[in-house]
């Protein structure tokens, strides 16, 4: 089944996304640095880390050689759909990217930003978006969604089709990881809850996977005249990102739930107040209290 397409827009779609994370990383590394010179408590070095490897994956996927190979290989399409939804996510929400990108804005978009965040409408759409149950369900219908195999042809032969479906994987994981990684405002000690929601999160996906390994014939035959070009079967390709699938997640959530369950055990620690006045010291001239804190 042909493909529709070309290197050439493919190469300029990559630049664009080259461009755009580039300059995500540069306005983040700004704004990083200024926390950075206030107080090395605000904002750790492996924070700055995180971020940029988050970016770096999301780069790989959707901009490097192995965006074209998503259309040759199952194996790859799905490590792709994996980086987008699975690994990056968690690594951009705990860069705190909210906090660094905020003070490269002016001081006027600032107070509007804060005065937008006190709409009733605004916290209630917030609150809704943020809610465990819309993001679980959210990533889970965009998980078995787009694996429909008639969903999943129609979008391998359509660039807009397939630009919105990693766009939303990409989106669908951020709103996952939201509740998990609880990057803004940050909270010190997790909820035994959100053990449980990672627990719950590997079900969509060990049913997919799962089907996906043992089902005797090929689910998704558009990589049936590609994937022997890569000394693949296509029912061993497709048993290949199966299994990709289903221990990339296991071992992702896995990790993430011992170290909730690690600070969930350990002893609370007090707040120490040596650094409240560094932190202050950001807006120092600002006319009260509040609007020195806008910029968190």
């Amino acid at each position: 089944m042909p493909h529709l397409h070309h290197a050439a827009s493919g190469s300029l779609e990559s630049m664009l996304l080259t461009v755009i994370i580039i300059f995500a990383a540069s306005v983040y590394l700004r704004g990083w640095l200024h926390l950075r010179w206030t107080s090395f408590r605000i904002m750790n070095g492996w924070r700055a880390v995180s971020f940029v490897a988050g970016l770096s994956l999301i780069w790989v996927a959707v901009a490097s050689p192995l965006a074209a190979l998503d259309h040759e290989l199952l194996t790859a399409h799905m490590l792709k759909h994996l980086l987008l939804m699975t690994v990056a996510p968690p690594l951009i929400w705990l860069g705190e990217p909210v906090r660094a990108w905020s003070q490269c804005l002016p001081r006027f978009m600032r107070r509007a930003r804060g005065a937008a965040f006190r709409w009733p409408s605004i916290i209630k759409i917030g609150k809704a978006l943020g809610q465990p149950e819309f993001c679980w369900l959210a990533a889970a219908a965009a998980l078995v969604g787009w694996h429909v195999p008639a969903v999943f042809t129609v979008a391998m032969q359509s660039t807009a089709l397939h630009f919105v479906e990693q766009s939303s994987f990409l989106a669908t994981g951020l709103l996952f990881w939201w509740p998990v990684v609880h990057p803004w405002p940050s909270i010190l000690r997790p909820d035994l809850s959100m053990i449980l929601y990672l627990f719950f999160a590997t079900l969509p996906c060990d049913i997919l996977s799962g089907f996906l390994v043992f089902c005797d014939r090929v689910i998704y035959p558009v990589y049936l005249s590609s994937s022997h070009l890569f000394g693949f079967s296509a029912l061993g390709d497709q048993q290949c990102a199966a299994a990709l699938m289903w221990t990339c997640v296991t071992l992702v959530y896995l990790v993430a739930g011992a170290i909730l369950a690690m600070r969930l055990l350990s002893p609370e620690k007090p707040l120490d107040n040596r650094w409240v006045p560094a932190v202050l010291h950001v807006n120092e001239a600002a006319p009260n209290v509040q609007q020195s804190l806008e910029v968190f």
